[in-house]
């Protein structure tokens, strides 16, 4: 039988695309070459598309030196990469399309939106659910419904903040007493986030956020453990959820060093949680899933208070699959090697139904 060629995208346009690098190395070392062979295609900061070789370039970096354009046809006629090394043009057909990219362009539904017109199967969720999950202010509309505790939150406008800055203040303190958490609505990695303890630092919050993104979060601040709980299936499969992981952040919360550049952050699975809050926490991961019309893989984190309370913080519809990444992890824990996780993906992939 022949071997099915896999695209990997890597790198990407957001502020997110070094672990978009990261963890396509980790990816594309895990993918079975005795099933499959590679096309590996690396997205520059500024958006050019570039082929790069091998492995070693890509955790190098040196694929950005690549002189060959390697860019998806939408022509679902056609389902092949248009390859473009300044001599010659050609196209190289491909079988499925594997997206390791996270943040905006890449885990927004956008690069879903060109595997959809061009009728190629891909890995992870669909153009609504990686959308909606994206962008956290629809997320938490969404989960509203569901009957699921989540953090209390005030949206808001970055054009509004030109204009209207004290009035936009005066309803964040009058719903909450500081600190409060603040997020640009659609970014990951804890890219922009920050804590405000007072008036000065929440408006410094907002204008830092608001560089990340037009829409802002302004949250409660929620005290308890910080879990993570892995999801896999979607279609025809089941939906699965993994145990659960907790997240001891080695700064004051998880923002983007912490997470990727503190060696002192640790992860923990299976921890000793309150009650049954565990299963809690794996119930609502799976009908969080359900509720975004979820499809491949993700990973919903929450609070757990010491009480026991579940409370919802936000999904990733393309977690991170670096050296440290919980997705993983929380799935070997549960006995599926890395190797076979990224096969199920793949396999995910080509049940995908376009109608």
């Amino acid at each position: 039988m022949a071997k099915k060629k896999i695209a990997v995208l890597f790198g990407g346009q957001s502020s997110e695309h070094i672990v978009s690098c990261m963890s396509a190395a980790n990816v594309i070392e895990q993918i079975d070459t005795a099933c499959y062979d590679l096309l590996l295609i690396g997205i520059t900061e500024d958006g050019h598309w570039l082929k790069a070789d091998c492995l070693e370039d890509v955790r190098s970096g040196s694929w950005k030196d690549s002189r060959t354009e390697a860019v998806i046809s939408p022509d679902a006629t056609k389902k092949c990469v248009i390859l473009n090394d300044g001599l010659k043009i050609t196209t190289e057909k491909i079988d499925a399309a594997f997206p390791v990219l996270h943040g905006p362009y890449g885990e927004d539904g956008t690069i879903q939106g060109l595997f959809e017109l061009a009728q190629i199967p891909y890995v992870g969720c669909g153009v609504l659910s990686s959308a909606v999950s994206m962008d956290k202010l629809y997320t938490k509309i969404i989960v509203d419904d569901l009957g699921i505790r989540q953090a209390d939150y005030v949206p808001v406008m970055s054009w509004r903040m030109r204009d209207d800055m004290e009035s936009i203040i005066q309803k964040i303190e009058d719903k909450f007493n500081y600190p409060v958490f603040i997020k640009p609505s659609n970014a990951g990695s804890s890219r922009g986030v920050s804590k405000a303890d007072n008036q000065d630092e929440l408006v410094a919050g907002l204008k830092e956020a608001a560089r990340h993104d037009r829409k802002i979060l302004v949250e409660e601040m929620i005290c308890g453990h910080e879990i993570e709980c892995a999801v896999l299936g979607g279609g025809q499969k089941p939906v699965l959820s993994s145990g659960v992981g907790e997240i001891l952040a080695a700064a004051e919360f998880y923002d983007f060093e912490a997470k990727y550049f503190n060696e002192e952050s640790r992860t923990v699975i299976d921890p000793d949680l309150p009650g049954d809050s565990a299963v809690q926490v794996k119930k609502a991961a799976e009908k969080i899933f359900n509720a975004v019309d979820g499809y491949g893989l993700a990973r919903v984190d929450f609070f757990v208070s010491e009480d026991g309370e579940v409370i919802f913080n936000e999904i990733n519809t393309l977690p991170g699959f670096t050296a440290i990444s919980m997705y993983p992890m929380l799935w070997e824990a549960a006995g599926i090697s890395k190797k076979e996780l990224i096969g199920k993906l793949i396999s995910l992939s080509f049940e995908r139904s376009f109608v």
